[in-house]
């Protein structure tokens, strides 16, 4: 029931009971220490068991395997494990499949592999459970190569793939963009008649519909339904979020409303999905009620869902509204971050509040909101259009100080103010700049400086800039 602090009593009134604990009682109390994360009482537990001349089993050796690993302390694991067999203890398949879990969560995937190497050394035999924690540790580090170079080593040795081992290897496949790969796999999967799950079907259903393809999408719902198997919340959530990014807005609709009349439970994440794309849409109201509605059913909008709203309020110019949001984001405890700041800041320039833009800037350094290059590029360009250029500059040029790496737009945002006041050659010297820095023009670069060019009259040297732009294949 995971009432740790209650097994905590019961323990000490069996003390003050002068019952004697046995090797079980001690295990369970290991076991309550470690999932409250205070990993010294239990190994002050392990000390008294070892004081009372019990044998440790697997099961208490494990347990504090897996505690020290939940509080990070992966190097002290490794050594207890060293420890226990250097005294005689016997580790089973579960204590390396915890080490194993634990390491490779922690990023040190290559120290897991070594130790599946070391194991048979041990007269353990490494198991499913061991390889496909590592395979799918390796697949989302995006090293699938290796993954399948260690599904190869587990079918060499006999030990028989299940579910997660393919269902790992196909999320690898489909975050490196080979979805065709990962569908053979599922063909693998039924030829060695192993059931796909609700985790592989969604792994497939996410990608495609990343790749915007979301008939393919909707072929593979339909076979989990085939297959007895029921689409879940995730499912409908990655459907509605590829009807959003192609832009069909309505259809992710019909998916959001069609999930109440099948009994599927709308999470936050399903009305994050909805009050982005209708946001986006500018459908602003419909975005509110869906919030409200969120708010009436006692879930609790995240800086997410407060973000989407108050960037979709900015760009429809709803500015008091915006406010009012902002402070019950902060009443609810969700202070605003770099995403709100830069939504905005962006509101006020294009607004013409230019001086409630800069304040809002430095309120920024002021709360520790540390400004990125979106922020920068926004107040720069606010400041080009609101004909303050010395000070655009200014910042620009702190950028450049900082050594920050700008990317494009920021450049065509200075070079954009520097042309709108006819400042032609130091246009086309920060374009040039641009390029020593290692940030290629685009064709926006080149529109920018030769639309300016062309309304000056300087056809001359607006032509010369055509012919490189074509030459450059950016036309």
């Amino acid at each position: 029931m995971k009432h740790y602090p209650t097994a905590i009593s019961l323990s000490k009134q069996l003390e003050f009971k002068a019952i004697t604990p046995d090797l079980v009682t001690l295990s369970i109390l290991i076991n309550c220490f470690c999932h409250l994360g205070h990993i010294n009482f239990a190994f002050s537990v392990f000390a008294k068991i070892l004081k009372m001349g019990y044998k440790p089993d697997a099961i208490t050796l494990t347990t504090l395997i897996k505690g020290l690993c939940f509080c990070g302390q992966l190097r002290k694991a490794l050594h207890f494990h060293d420890d226990a067999l250097a005294q005689g203890f016997q580790l089973n398949h579960v204590s390396y499949g915890t080490l194993i879990n634990g390491l490779c969560k922690s990023g040190e995937t290559k120290a897991a592999i070594q130790l599946l190497k070391r194991i048979e050394g041990h007269s353990i035999k490494p198991n499913v459970v061991m390889y496909s924690t590592i395979i799918d540790s390796l697949c989302k580090n995006k090293l699938v190569a290796d993954a399948c170079n260690l599904y190869s080593e587990m079918l060499v040795k006999k030990i028989s793939p299940n579910v997660v081992t393919f269902s790992s290897l196909m999320y690898g496949f489909c975050v490196m963009g080979h979805f065709k790969e990962a569908i053979t796999l599922l063909n693998g999967m039924k030829l060695k008649n192993i059931n796909p799950d609700i985790v592989t079907f969604n792994i497939l259903v996410d990608a495609s519909c990343k790749e915007g393809n979301i008939k393919e999408a909707k072929i593979l719902i339909a076979a989990m339904v085939k297959t007895d198997v029921e689409p879940d919340v995730i499912t409908y959530n990655t459907l509605m979020d590829g009807y959003r990014t192609v832009n069909e807005v309505k259809k992710a609709k019909h998916v959001f409303n069609s999930m109440s009349q099948i009994g599927v439970a709308h999470d936050v994440y399903s009305y994050n999905i909805m009050i982005d794309g209708l946001c986006k849409k500018k459908m602003i109201d419909e975005a509110i009620n869906l919030f409200e509605d969120m708010q009436r059913k006692n879930m609790i909008p995240g800086t997410i869902t407060y973000n989407s709203l108050i960037d979709g309020l900015c760009k429809s110019g709803r500015i008091t509204d915006v406010w009012n949001l902002v402070n019950e984001m902060h009443d609810r405890g969700q202070p605003a971050n770099i995403i709100t700041y830069n939504s905005l800041l962006d509101a006020l320039c294009k607004n013409g509040h230019l001086d409630r833009a800069i304040a809002l800037f430095k309120k920024m350094n002021s709360r520790r909101i540390q400004p990125d290059k979106y922020t920068y590029t926004i107040l720069i360009d606010g400041l080009c259009k609101g004909g303050r250029l010395e000070k655009a500059q200014e910042v620009f040029r702190y950028l450049l100080i900082k050594g920050h790496h700008l990317n494009v737009w920021t450049y065509n945002v200075m070079i954009n103010g520097l042309c709108k006041v006819g400042l032609f050659d130091e246009a086309l010297a920060l374009r040039s700049k641009m390029e020593e820095k290692g940030c290629i023009p685009d064709a926006i670069t080149f529109e920018i400086i030769i639309s300016a060019l062309f309304e000056k009259d300087e056809n001359d040297k607006a032509e010369k800039l055509l012919r490189e732009m074509i030459a450059r294949g950016l036309l």
